[in-house]
């Protein structure tokens, strides 16, 4: 268990400002995350990199000369919020471009997508690097396709190394995926992990075994087997990455690797010395040579009771990266000497957007968006449990949570637009950011990406109609679609979201009655959300757990429904369907 903390809620936070404190001389503060605490070189790229709290060292622990330039964190087990990565980039970024790095999960692929779209919108180069080094997520022919892991160390470190040698961001970009494409990493787990102010851990494994393949986001393994010794648990893991080894060749990989040996919180370093041993003895009777191993917690898993190897397999190019100078709080290495660069002197602040400009008339659709904005709180608030136990048949059990803290934020942030003058557009598009990054998680950036795509519709200039809406609602699910990646069958928020906005197409067309249409759309919604029962998941972290899904609805698929319904009965309490005028 955790035992010293505040508010469970704020304990990402407060951890975060507590790390930056302990180390000012190689970070600063910035919204969601830290940068280095020197500006980055004018025309270099900046390599930022991010996940969820709870993996310290992983991910603010990297950042400083030689690695990394900055490094969003999201709540526990979380991915950053795309306002978050686009603060922390926009903080790190000098006219070379951005390389955002994080593990293939599918909310950190929606949050740093979106936050690259806005990024590139605004005329910065970005380029996108998912580690994914775990062989138990994925066969080897979809190695792309896998989760990321203890990888992301190597990964990172030698995209650092390669842009402190002054790699522009074409350069590093290939250099990093070269990287992945070399690491390959397996682990096991002993016992769950216990999320900040929880009394019970995530899950736990039967005495006298192991869970081998886990996640680092508290999933468990993949199976159970009976737990081993030291040296077999060595032999299990350095097996099952050697099935990968590529064909050693001149020029290329000659039977020279990196080691990563990480503890994932309890398991600690005296035990993982003791694995250690092994895992040198045996890659020597192999002929391999270990070049500048690393044995400690690189990325953890709060306190889950577990280990897992990560083998490079090196060339020339790569070993150079790997053993080149590094300075940063969790991973030194040769740092005397390195350029420190000038302080830095701004980051980037959220919120000092100018409200744009808007008539009576959208202002006062604006003020009727809040209150259907609050509705969607209240809705949510009162199903939270529900959609968490929903959640955690074959999930982390944290839908409803997302949920409640997702509308909540967009209510607030959609109150404080509307009090400054805001209109319907701007409100919408304040709401969007809050709900994706008070929520996290994928459908926190799906909400907020909705949201989003809805504001777009509408305008600062003018009310809000009900064609609008109609509009505004299948935008967003566009946008959701579009972003998630999603297809019907998948077993996602996107199996209700089509049928619902093919239904309020239909039901609009022929009626003109908004309510209505949004009403008899959320239930076909709901039927097709309650349909996914008969599915297994085919995306997200749910589908590592294959068939334990079979007989629950998609969390997603029916908070959606509920929501939705939720807004048709809104609707229908004004006269005509449309926004009524406060």
């Amino acid at each position: 268990m955790t035992y010293l903390l505040n508010n469970p809620a704020d304990f990402a936070v407060d951890a975060l400002r507590g790390y930056a404190a302990a180390h000012p001389e190689h970070v600063m503060l910035a919204h969601g995350g830290v940068v280095r605490s020197t500006d980055t070189p004018e025309n270099q790229p900046a390599l930022v990199i991010g996940g969820g709290s709870g993996h310290y060292p992983a991910f603010a622990g990297w950042v400083g000369p030689g690695l990394a330039h900055g490094a969003p964190c999201g709540n526990i087990f979380s991915s950053p919020s795309a306002s978050q990565v686009y603060s922390v980039a926009r903080s790190a970024e000098n006219g070379g471009g951005v390389i955002l790095g994080f593990g293939n999960y599918a909310g950190d692929v929606l949050h740093f997508g979106q936050a690259a779209e806005k990024l590139r919108a605004e005329g910065v180069d970005v380029r996108i690097i998912r580690v994914s080094d775990d062989i138990a997520s994925g066969p080897a022919e979809s190695h792309r396709d896998r989760r990321g892991i203890a990888g992301d160390l190597v990964v990172f470190k030698i995209a650092g190394a390669a842009i402190a040698a002054g790699a522009d961001l074409d350069e590093a970009e290939r250099v990093a995926w070269k990287a992945n494409d070399a690491t390959r990493s397996f682990g096991v787990a002993f016992d769950g992990c216990t999320l900040p102010g929880a009394g019970e851990a995530l899950f736990h494994v039967p005495d006298g075994e192991m869970a081998i393949g886990l996640g680092i986001h508290g999933e468990p393994g993949i199976r159970e087997v009976p737990m081993g010794t030291a040296a077999e648990v060595a032999d299990l893991l350095l097996n099952g990455v050697l099935e990968e080894e590529p064909e050693q060749s001149d020029g290329a990989y000659s039977g020279r690797v990196a080691v990563v040996l990480n503890g994932l919180g309890t398991v600690k370093y005296e035990e993982l010395f003791v694995v250690y041993g092994r895992v040198a003895e045996r890659l020597a009777e192999k002929g391999l040579t270990v070049v500048a191993p690393e044995v400690g917690e690189h990325v953890t898993s709060l306190n889950m009771a577990g280990l897992s190897l990560s083998i490079v397999f090196l060339d020339d190019e790569l070993e150079e990266l790997w053993l080149a100078p590094a300075d940063t709080p969790a991973f030194r290495r040769a740092a005397a000497g390195l350029p420190a660069g000038p302080p830095r002197t701004a980051v980037h602040t959220p919120g000092e957007d100018r409200i744009p400009e808007a008539s009576g008339e959208s202002r006062d659709s604006a003020a009727r968006i809040v209150q259907v904005l609050e509705m969607l709180r209240d809705t949510a608030a009162e199903h939270e449990e529900h959609f968490g136990r929903l959640d955690a048949v074959a999930g982390d059990g944290d839908h409803g949570q997302g949920m409640a803290y997702g509308t909540r934020g967009a209510a607030s942030a959609g109150s404080s637009a509307a009090a400054k003058g805001a209109g319907a557009r701007t409100v919408l598009l304040h709401a969007g950011d809050a709900w994706s990054e008070e929520a996290g998680g994928t459908s926190g950036a799906l909400w907020g990406a909705a949201l989003t795509a809805a504001g777009g519709v509408f305008d600062d200039e003018r009310a809000v109609s009900a064609p609008d809406i109609v509009a505004a609602l299948s935008a967003g699910i566009d946008a959701v679609v579009r972003l998630g990646g999603a297809q019907p069958g998948d077993k996602t928020m996107v199996d209700a979201a089509l049928p619902f906005r093919d239904a309020l197409a239909a039901e609009f067309d022929s009626s003109a009655d908004v309510a209505g249409a949004v009403k008899k759309a959320a239930a076909v919604a709901r039927e097709a959300a309650e349909a996914t029962a008969d599915i297994t998941s085919r995306r997200g972290r749910s589908r590592i757990l294959g068939e334990k899904s079979l007989g629950t609805p998609d969390p997603g698929a029916y908070s959606f429904s509920v929501l939705m319904d939720a807004l048709g009965t809104f609707l229908a309490s004004s006269p005509d369907g449309t926004p009524e005028q406060p």
